[in-house]
């Protein structure tokens, strides 16, 4: 009983966040028109209440480290808000008490077995950043390198997990009872929401990823991966190379105006799509506060806590959407989308095809400076979602890297044609996965599945002529369930029957009741009466068993 008043207090805030939102475009379900609307009348700002997203934004930060959390989670989701609370949501930072210093020494000295005199030059107890997870301080090695130390905050992982406990409570029962949460699968998002951070609190996960991308991306110069030193880390210290540059949103006029920087955005482009559709491995939160540039103009890529995974068979397909977009093709786009996702019974796929197509069409004709494929995908993915198709999840996290990068190519370049880059790029990756895919190892793969299929086949072939010769060949279609059919069948005649029975009593009734008894009832024929009060019981029964038994009157 005594975390009671614990929980009492996680239902308390989100209840009182449903009502002050419940009118907003979060909970209001005719928002699709809204979302639209925000596409093609961007300048049109007197028919749009924009006071919600920045409410939003308070109220999250009010509640908790766990909602902040949530609210970044939610920015990756355009098909369940409009692009105001996206951009509003994607700017969430959290501003919150840093730890003192006497619990960051203890944490550190605890994990790397040693007295940070010892492990360091000097470490500064001021911190270089706060978070809701953790906070960054700047520290020298003894070895005289330069490093970042990342401290986990103590106690976050309980007030997360008790947080997180309530929103599933309050998920269950918002899929159970409203048909708009079933629509969105709230309970998915917020599976995916729990999974995505209790990865982001392992900081030994987050120093893998580091380690890993690194490795992916040494091909490229100008981009800069900070790598962990793994002998000063644990699950709740990460201590990495630091990074000296400042954020791509912070540079001076100056700078911008004496740095070309378009081949290292070109750079940075072919490195994220080579993330995506070759590795299978991408930095999922590359928002400008995410990316600095270094004082050697490179550009280093920060936070690696979040990061996405594309299966192959995903890359594939992402490669030929990216490709179809580039070229145009707007039935192409339209067919990979249903391929990728999973299409309910109700789904009005030609006017899914016809919005896309729309869609696809006005991006054709803007100019260079106006063409965000980011944003084309975002508004693809939204019209799936309203149409009823579930996109996979990985689609979404596209759409947002790709509307990230947007936003940096602009700040760096802002003639920088994206879509261009792409498709060159795209091409180019193309051909490198049809050359991995006739490497020799593939190739040997290959020719072992055909050995076995030609050390089979004759056996095989042995079998069908012998069935054949002996009549004993049998073709197998799953088409229709012959004793459902002829049981329905029974039941249609024998529903014919009975009416034929009741229909015969009911006339020899009519005939009989000229015929004079000396038995009757109410003054009437009693033989007649009795066979017609028995049709008339039958035929009420009839009718109420079809009423009760039909598939159509039962839905309706």
């Amino acid at each position: 009983m005594g975390i009671l008043p614990d929980q009492l207090n996680s239902y308390k805030k989100f209840l009182f966040f449903i009502f002050n939102h419940r009118n907003s475009a979060i909970f209001n379900a005719n928002t699709d028109k809204e979302l639209r609307d925000l596409a093609e009348d961007e300048g049109d700002e007197s028919t749009t209440d924009y006071s919600g997203p920045e409410d939003l934004v308070e109220d999250l930060i009010e509640m908790g480290p766990t909602y902040i959390k949530l609210g970044q989670l939610l920015s990756t989701r355009p098909d369940l808000l409009p692009d105001h609370y996206l951009e509003a949501l994607a700017e969430l930072q959290d501003d919150v008490e840093s730890i003192s210093f006497e619990q960051v020494r203890e944490m550190v000295e605890e994990d790397i077995g040693m007295r940070i005199s010892k492990a360091f030059e000097y470490f500064e107890e001021e911190p270089m950043a706060t978070a809701s997870i953790g906070q960054v301080h700047k520290a020298k090695l003894t070895s005289g390198k330069e490093v970042a130390v990342k401290i986990r905050r103590p106690g976050v992982k309980k007030d997360f997990l008790e947080d997180l406990n309530t929103l599933k409570k309050v998920a269950d029962l918002a899929v159970k009872h409203n048909k708009k949460a079933r629509q969105y699968g709230f309970d998915n998002i917020l599976e995916e929401f729990r999974h995505m951070l209790l990865k982001e609190l392992d900081y030994t996960r987050e120093a893998e990823n580091l380690v890993t991308l690194g490795r992916n991306l040494k091909e490229f110069k100008h981009l800069f991966v900070p790598q962990p030193i793994a002998d000063y880390s644990s699950s709740r210290v990460l201590t990495m190379e630091y990074v000296k540059g400042k954020k791509v949103t912070e540079l001076s006029s100056l700078k911008m105006m004496e740095t070309d920087f378009s081949p290292v955005v070109d750079e940075l482009v072919k490195a994220y799509l080579k993330q995506i559709v070759f590795d299978g491995f991408a930095h999922a939160d590359p928002h400008p506060g995410n990316i600095h540039l270094m004082e050697d103009n490179r550009i280093a890529l920060m936070d690696l806590g979040m990061v996405a995974r594309f299966s192959p068979t995903l890359q594939e397909n992402i490669l030929k959407l990216l490709i179809a977009i580039g070229e145009y093709h707007i039935d192409e786009v339209a067919d990979i989308i249903l391929d990728m996702s999973t299409i309910g019974e109700e789904v009005d796929i030609p006017a899914f095809r016809k919005d896309v197509a729309r869609l696809v069409m006005d991006h054709q004709y803007r100019e260079v400076k106006d063409m965000q494929t980011g944003q084309l995908i975002i508004q693809i993915n939204r019209i799936a979602a309203e149409s009823g198709i579930k996109i996979a999840v990985q689609l979404n996290i596209l759409g947002k890297i790709l509307l990230n990068m947007d936003k940096i190519i602009a700040t760096l370049t802002p003639n920088f044609d994206f879509q261009k880059a792409i498709s060159k790029n795209v091409e180019s990756m193309m051909l490198q996965k049809v050359k991995k895919e006739i490497q020799p190892h593939n190739f040997f793969a290959k020719a072992l599945e055909t050995k076995r299929l030609m050390e089979q086949l004759p056996d095989r072939i042995n079998k069908i002529t012998k069935n054949l010769a002996e009549n004993k060949f049998e073709i197998k279609v799953n088409a229709l369930d012959e004793k459902r059919l002829t049981s329905d069948f029974q039941k249609v005649a024998n529903r014919i029957t009975l009416g034929l029975i009741i229909a015969s009593m009911i006339i020899g009734a009519s005939l009989l009741m000229r015929v004079s008894s000396t038995f009757s009832i109410l003054g009437y024929p009693g033989l007649p009466m009795l066979l017609f009060l028995f049709a008339a019981i039958a035929g009420i029964v009839l009718v109420v068993t079809i009423l009760l038994r039909d598939e159509d009157f039962r839905r309706k």
